[in-house]
């Protein structure tokens, strides 16, 4: 299909469509090539729209959060890549200790600001970076606790554009995942508790200090990049295969914490991939342990 032909795929949308858009600076590697499509919806229906749309013209849908867990490859992403950042998107309404969030608001501000309303139930995910709608697709979280165990239910949307509801029991949240096979979460709506602003406080704080000593925070990173097999660290085997500052091109295994990979000057999205492909070789050889991924890699 020409290019001129697949952009009459959003005719009367242009004003929220923009083509060959740099991914790289949406994401916390800032790494990456271009996706063929950058969508920003304003509403809920426009975004029914898009996904009609792409739906018919076979065009394949991703849905970009903050960019805190995803490499993008350096070719870049075919089909539409769909940011939720409108205001619409990014609601946090409180009725009492319940709330309802928007797929696009911030983890990060919407955790301390419970804590400041003395609502207790989110603060584990404290210094976890992403949006909310990312954080329920991974079922984000640490040692300190997970988001699954605060949400009721779910609202979301199918490709056809069909807006649709998925509570509690039939929703289910494991270690990083979750069993929603809906491409697209519009909200969540979260239970939490009363509870005292200071106490929570002292614990955000606490796993703040934690988190200090244990992460390389302020370098180009996307967080844990495997997840941790069943009953074992997967920072701590790569630590003990000796891979800490292992190094391909400008991609590096962290020194303060192995599980954690950190883009220096001049890093390609192929020296992460090529970094991650010797881990995982030498953890299978040493521990004969197949690492799973925990960031998405597109």
């Amino acid at each position: 299909m020409s290019g001129k032909l697949r952009m009459n795929i959003f005719s009367g949308l242009e004003k929220i469509v923009e083509k060959g858009f740099p991914l790289g600076q949406n994401t916390w590697f800032a790494l990456g090539g271009k996706a063929e499509y950058f969508i920003r919806p304003q509403t809920v229906d426009q975004l029914a729209d898009v996904i009609k749309r792409c739906a018919e013209n076979n065009l394949p849908v991703r849905i970009l959060g903050f960019g805190s867990n995803l490499l993008v490859r350096d070719q870049g992403v075919k089909g539409a890549v769909i940011k939720l950042d409108s205001e619409s998107f990014c609601k946090v309404e409180y009725d009492g200790p319940l709330l309802t969030v928007g797929a696009g608001a911030d983890l990060g501000k919407l955790v301390l600001d419970c804590v400041r309303k003395g609502l207790g139930g989110i603060e584990a995910l404290t210094g976890i970076p992403g949006s909310v709608g990312g954080a329920v697709t991974m079922n984000a979280g640490g040692i300190f606790g997970d988001f699954g165990s605060a949400i009721e239910s779910v609202t979301l949307m199918d490709n056809q554009g069909n807006v649709f509801e998925k509570s509690k029991p039939e929703l289910s949240f494991d270690y990083r995942q979750t069993n929603i096979t809906a491409k697209i979460i519009l909200a969540a709506q979260i239970k939490l508790y009363e509870a005292d602003p200071q106490q929570l406080l002292k614990t955000v704080k606490e796993i703040w200090i934690y988190k200090k000593n244990t992460q390389p925070l302020n370098t180009r990173n996307a967080g844990c990049v495997f997840k941790n097999p069943r009953g074992m660290s997967a920072g701590a085997m790569i630590d003990r295969a000796g891979l800490k500052g292992t190094k391909v091109g400008g991609a590096v295994v962290s020194e303060k914490h192995a599980n954690f990979i950190v883009a220096e000057k001049d890093c390609k999205s192929s020296d992460v991939v090529s970094l991650i492909d010797t881990v995982r070789k030498q953890v299978k050889e040493k521990f004969d342990v197949e690492l799973e991924l925990e960031i998405e890699i597109w």
